[in-house]
């Protein structure tokens, strides 16, 4: 697709990029999202010099800002506008440049600490994850329901709501142009952006921001997906209306869960909120949402007398291409992605 720019646009972009400490930083970004203190590691400048630098690049559409705590992300922008100037200006660079060589060389270094400090808070946290997953149908044949469940389709954007360990965005890259998954611990998004580099994911990105309140436009998203998250929630209703906001016409909402179950100890211990979730309401909250529900899969443990006992249930719908509701009105709760 070809994509035109304005005059003004256009200038303004490459005004931006044409300085060699930008442009260092757009060649950085190409690999995946960096902070300013990852930045000033690499560069050897000061924060308020690359504050700068960045503020100029984001005013001229050539790279973006995502909040995360008290840390914000940059990346490459992808929105569409001037993506594709960026993508040009680094196609020109020589891979070979002594410069570039040596800044990827500490880029490396950067994201081997990063690592190191995501693997720790996971392998910390791992037994609580690896006790729940004796407890249901092996994961590799959740996720090959997953892949199915969306095996004909392709997307501009997909979103992944609860994202977690990335894993998701991980199964589904192939399917998207662009992915983004949210989150709101700082340490999961640390691991699963540590997975998604490590895999040479650089359309997919990872985000903190709270599921009841996604920054993204009225449908804007493609595939939407809730996996595993639903259950930690006091109101997943609301989620699945949210999700529903997000979910362009013609798009596909994919929630994986838990069907009903009687396992109090996962309250207790792992801060579930909700014990498994009927057919009947997951399917009247899509309703709600203006959504028209698929059939739902059950993933029933082959094995339940033998210590699994939790069945997965992959509920799906679409929403319908014909007259906009109130869920995908021209009023939109956030600039586009």
């Amino acid at each position: 697709m070809v994509v035109l720019h304005s005059t003004t646009s256009l200038v303004n972009a490459l005004k931006a990029a044409a300085e060699p400490t930008r442009l260092r930083i757009l060649a950085l970004l190409r690999t995946g999202p960096l902070t300013v203190k990852d930045l000033t590691r690499i560069l050897g400048q000061s924060q308020p010099r690359l504050s700068r630098h960045l503020k100029l690049l984001a005013e001229a559409g050539l790279v973006e800002r995502a909040p995360e705590g008290s840390w914000a992300y940059f990346h490459l922008a992808q929105d569409g506008r001037t993506d594709g100037v960026a993508t040009s200006i680094l196609a020109a660079l020589d891979p070979a440049d002594a410069i570039l060589t040596r800044d990827a060389q500490r880029l490396d270094a950067v994201k081997r600490d990063r690592e190191t400090t995501a693997q720790s808070y996971f392998a910390l946290h791992a037994a609580e994850w690896d006790r729940i997953r004796t407890l249901h149908i092996d994961d590799r044949h959740v996720e090959a329901a997953l892949v199915a469940a969306l095996a004909s389709t392709e997307t501009d954007l997909l979103v992944d709501l609860g994202t977690g360990t990335g894993r998701v965005l991980e199964l589904l890259s192939d399917r998207c142009r662009r992915a983004i998954g949210f989150d709101l611990s700082p340490a999961m998004l640390a691991y699963a952006r540590s997975k998604l580099e490590r895999a040479g994911i650089t359309h997919a990105q990872v985000r903190q921001g709270d599921i009841f309140n996604v920054p993204l436009a009225d449908a804007s998203a493609g595939v939407v997906v809730l996996h595993q998250i639903l259950h930690f929630l006091a109101d997943p209703a609301r989620a699945l209306s949210e999700a529903a906001r997000i979910l362009a016409p013609g798009g596909t909402l994919l929630i994986v869960d838990f069907a009903p179950h009687s396992l109090e100890f996962l309250r207790e211990d792992h801060a579930h909120q909700r014990l498994g979730f009927a057919d009947a309401q997951v399917q009247q909250w899509l309703r709600d949402g203006g959504l028209d529900a698929r059939p739902t899969v059950h993933l029933a443990p082959a094995l339940p007398d033998a210590g699994a006992k939790l069945t997965v249930s992959l509920w799906q719908a679409v929403r319908p291409t014909v007259a906009l509701d109130r869920h995908t009105s021209s009023s939109s709760k956030l600039e586009p992605v």
